[in-house]
């Protein structure tokens, strides 16, 4: 029997309900994230901007033979105990990103409070570090590409424990749900790009000049 024209259109069309969604989660973790996706694609772009200063860098090491220019190293004893720090913190970067999946507010706090402590003192390190680099950024071409390698990672750094300090605050208000768990883990996933474009800088910038 064919429906006339005439019918409400709620008896004309004729639903199948395949799949009710209404109690689905509104977000995810991980890669079932699309802001996930998001970090990644940022941590790649940002990955090869590293890439392209640490080529400039040995562009300039060739060009000029004696490395560093009139200057002696930077300091290694601060940027080596800031670089086994940064390593530590790895794994209170796991735990907080492992416990936000499980949506486990109380570890998420206590990681994320370790997280902001240890970051607080990483910025710390970096400033003494910057202290003890034996050149000003407009000394020579030396001076340059080293401020900006720091520069660059100092960034990087800042913003991911400005970062981390604010989602500490808001795990421990009434926002602490939901979607902010997925944060924290973006957060952490942040962080470990943070620690893992220091690793070959620290290696250029500290050990290299000594070899």
């Amino acid at each position: 029997m064919t429906a006339s024209p005439h019918q409400p259109l709620s008896t004309r069309l004729h639903h199948n309900v395949v799949l009710n969604v209404r109690r689905l989660p509104s977000y995810g973790h991980g890669s079932r994230s699309s802001q996930w996706w998001g970090i990644m694609g940022f941590c790649a772009a940002e990955g090869i901007g590293f890439v392209l200063a640490f080529g400039a860098y040995f562009y300039l090491v060739f060009i000029n033979g004696v490395w560093p220019l009139s200057s002696k190293p930077p300091d290694i004893y601060t940027s080596t105990f800031h670089t086994a720090l940064m390593l530590a913190s790895l794994w209170p970067n796991y735990l907080a990103r492992k416990y936000s999946e499980r949506e486990d507010l109380l570890k998420v706090r206590r990681y994320l409070v370790i997280m902001s402590v240890l970051g607080a003192a990483l910025l710390g390190l970096r400033v003494v570090e910057i202290a003890l680099l034996h050149t000003k950024w407009d000394h020579n071409a030396y001076g340059s590409i080293v401020w900006l390698l720091l520069g660059f990672h100092t960034l990087h750094l800042v913003t991911d424990v400005v970062n981390t300090i604010v989602l500490t605050v808001l795990m421990f208000t009434r926002h602490g749900h939901g979607r902010r768990f997925n944060n924290v883990g973006q957060n952490a996933d942040y962080w470990t790009f943070v620690v893992a474009a220091w690793i070959p800088l620290y290696v250029i910038v500290y050990l290299f000049p000594r070899w």
